[in-house]
């Protein structure tokens, strides 16, 4: 197992902890500057700093391998730890071969002796030659990844490798490394700003903003769950909304609640100049009764239906809100398209529906939509007020 614990208080700030399994794939997932790429070089070696504090460690038990340690004043250079790093734009020689530059990874004659085996694994044979000019994108990255294997690693460490290939060749680059895995029981830990190839990819994330790690969990978890809103914004939630939650309703059964939708109009008073919008949601507890909220909505749990009367309620808890289509973007075989409640026109929700869906339904813009949320769908978030000063 990778450990990973960082501090640092310099130009570049870190409070970041996670661990990797071996056989996992971790990814790291932020916006730019939010220190993703520092988290890497800090883990291979090649961030050094006086204000770096923290501890990094590879292996269980007697065999763990202690690569950084502030608190013995233990630093390993990159050279005496065993990792691999592949470079978002491959960082290969180019005036030497596709083999001589695997050659420079492998750790011993032994590594090197199978580097013809390697390049038969990552569908290079025939290509050993060759300089990285002669290369396609997507070979230059396998030769990249194969350079980083013949260091025999006790881990891997990916830094946005796919984001200077073509759509085509990411593709196949993404078979290629779920055929890895299959074959190679270390931890790898990717970083990535694409959500969709997190989402793809890995077994978890680890969200990070400004250097800090702010939630780690599968990525159905992390996505339909954030632990805050920030955390919301920064998985790219679309339908991120405000509202009150109340607990202990009249008629509601255990584990319920109720939380109160409201708008740019809500007032201090804590009500909406239109008719309130009350949703059935699941109460796990953590929150006070009248507590001011965020929430959010998966999207894959909800459903529409169309006509007068179709919005009637036929299981209990799940919600049933009359909207209107306002705008359909056909992208194939998706759809997106915003609705808005009728009862709360200041609010929009955007969903990927089916075009196949819509056609069935006769929906386009204008048409009256009941929307269908259980309960379930609704993760609801507490609101933190900033500290005066």
């Amino acid at each position: 197992m990778l450990r990973v614990l960082l501090h640092n208080d310099g130009p570049i700030r870190l409070n970041a902890g996670f661990d990797c399994q071996r056989g996992e794939l971790l990814a790291l997932v932020g916006p730019s500057g939010s220190g993703k790429t520092s988290v890497l070089r800090a883990i291979a070696g090649l961030l050094r700093s006086p204000a770096l504090r923290g501890r990094i460690s590879i292996g269980d038990g007697p065999q763990a391998s202690v690569w950084f340690d502030s608190a013995q004043g233990l630093w390993l250079p990159p050279q005496r730890r065993r990792v691999g790093l592949v470079f978002q734009h491959y960082a290969l020689f180019p005036h030497l071969t596709a083999i001589e530059n695997v050659a420079i990874g492998a750790d011993s004659a032994g590594a090197a002796a199978g580097l013809d085996a390697l390049f038969e694994r990552m569908g290079l044979a025939g290509l050993q030659h060759r300089r990285p000019a002669q290369l396609s994108g997507g070979q230059q990255q396998r030769v990249a990844l194969a350079r980083a294997l013949a260091r025999q690693p006790q881990a891997l460490l990916l830094d946005e490798p796919f984001s200077a290939v073509d759509a085509p060749s990411r593709q196949t680059l993404y078979h290629e490394l779920a055929a890895l895995r299959q074959s190679v029981a270390l931890p790898m830990v990717l970083v990535t700003h694409d959500l969709n190839e997190a989402r793809r990819l890995a077994d978890r994330v680890v969200i990070l903003d400004a250097g800090e790690s702010l939630q780690t969990g599968t990525p159905a978890r992390v996505f339909a769950s954030p632990r805050n809103a920030r955390v919301a914004e920064l998985v790219g939630i679309q339908n991120h909304f405000k509202g009150r939650f109340f607990k202990n309703q009249p008629g509601d059964p255990a584990g319920f609640g109720r939380l109160v939708w409201h708008g740019d109009t809500f007032s201090a008073a804590g009500t909406d100049k239109h008719s309130p919008v009350m949703l059935h949601v699941v109460d796990k507890g953590r929150l006070d009764d009248g507590a001011e909220v965020s929430w959010v909505v998966a999207g894959e749990l909800l459903d529409i239906v169309a006509g007068p009367g179709a919005g009637t309620d036929a299981e209990p808890m799940v919600n049933t809100l009359r909207c209107t289509l306002t705008e359909v973007l056909a992208f194939g075989e998706i759809s997106l398209c915003i609705l808005v409640p009728q009862r709360l026109p200041t609010q929009r929700l955007t969903l990927n529906l089916s075009t196949a869906l819509l056609r069935r339904l006769g929906a386009g813009p204008a048409s009256a939509l009941d929307l269908r949320i259980p309960a379930q769908a609704v993760h609801i978030m507490p609101v933190r007020r900033n500290r005066a000063g």
